[in-house]
């Protein structure tokens, strides 16, 4: 397994192999690290925006991929781009917790981002990452794709007691409410844990499992899935104030592009649930009344969480995220 790279490190390595740098008078080159390994379901669209910045915006902004988590760690990634030492970070707000104690509400979101730019949400949701994070919430990814709890034993009900999971801050209130002990780790050390038998499970989206090697430790998947996933393009905000109007208007305009490859997760769902099935990876899925009790207990502990950090912002982020 690989040695994670200190916060010190990786940041020594951004800056020096990697500045913001003009390339004409007109052409602006940005820095970007992903949460996510380069390649992998979670950094692919960022990927492709990377791609089709470069592409389609020749001459007024270009963007230098550095790497991903050898490049900074996942959970020091929100640091860097609110000091800027990263310009651009594709990041979920798992990661940066300390940074956005109500973005949690990302993943109770039960409509689109597009549904969310026309009611006003994306505004808020924009506004409490500038005042909070100084970055600009530029774009989101992760529509459509669900979590699930991932097993090493098989359970017949919400009740987890006596079970050891891996989680992060998206499901730690869900799994704490159903009973089980958590632990918290780096998804690089998620397959050692499971090889050693030190957790019983992991919750993780539908996709990237896989890519991730962790189907060669997982026996089971519970149906049904629950939250939605949020991976965001984050953009320093002193960088993003110091473009000029036409390279900002090109970055909105890929960060539209790049959302609306969310159509495709439905898809990508499918195509994830069948190689897993093929890696002998069984589907334990709820009677009605257990799937309804899983979910409501996901809705209610996640709401209830955001709501003891800041209950007003929670109310007005529930208005505008739920159906």
């Amino acid at each position: 397994m690989k040695t994670t790279t200190t916060l010190s490190a990786a940041l020594f390595a951004v800056s020096t192999l990697a500045t913001t740098s003009t390339a004409s008078a007109d052409e602006v080159t940005l820095r970007a690290v992903s949460a996510f390994t380069l390649g992998t379901a979670f950094s692919r669209e960022f990927e492709s925006f990377v791609e089709w910045i470069n592409e389609n915006g020749k001459g007024v902004v270009q963007i230098n991929m550095v790497g991903g988590p050898e490049a900074v760690p996942p959970f020091e990634l929100g640091n860097a781009v609110q000091s800027g030492v990263v310009d651009i970070a594709n990041n979920t707000t798992a990661y940066y917790p300390n940074l956005l104690p109500t973005g949690d509400a990302l993943h109770l979101a039960e409509n689109t981002i597009q549904e969310q730019r026309e009611n006003g949400c994306y505004e808020l949701v924009d506004r409490i990452h500038q005042e909070q994070m100084n970055v600009k919430y530029l774009g989101h990814g992760g529509d459509g794709i669900g979590y699930h709890l991932y097993l090493t034993k098989p359970v017949e009900g919400p009740d987890l007691s006596g079970l050891t999971i891996r989680t992060t801050p998206v499901y730690q209130a869900m799994f704490t409410q159903l009973g089980a002990n958590l632990v918290r780790t780096a998804p690089g050390e998620v397959y050692s844990a499971l090889e050693r038998g030190a957790i019983d499970g992991y919750g993780w989206p539908s996709q990237g499992v896989l890519d991730l090697g962790w189907d060669e430790q997982t026996k089971y998947r519970v149906d049904p899935s629950f939250y939605n996933v949020d991976v965001n393009l984050l953009v320093n905000l002193d960088t993003w104030n110091g473009l000029t109007d036409e390279q900002r208007a090109k970055l909105e305009e890929g960060a539209a592009w790049m959302e609306e490859l969310n159509n495709d997760n439905a898809d990508r769902n499918a195509t994830e649930y069948a190689a897993q099935a093929d890696a002998g990876i069984e589907t334990i899925t709820f009677s009605e009344a257990d799937a309804e009790a899983w979910t409501n207990a996901a809705r209610d502990a996640g709401w209830a969480a955001v709501e003891e950090v800041d209950a007003d912002l929670a109310q007005q982020m529930r208005a505008c995220m739920t159906k």
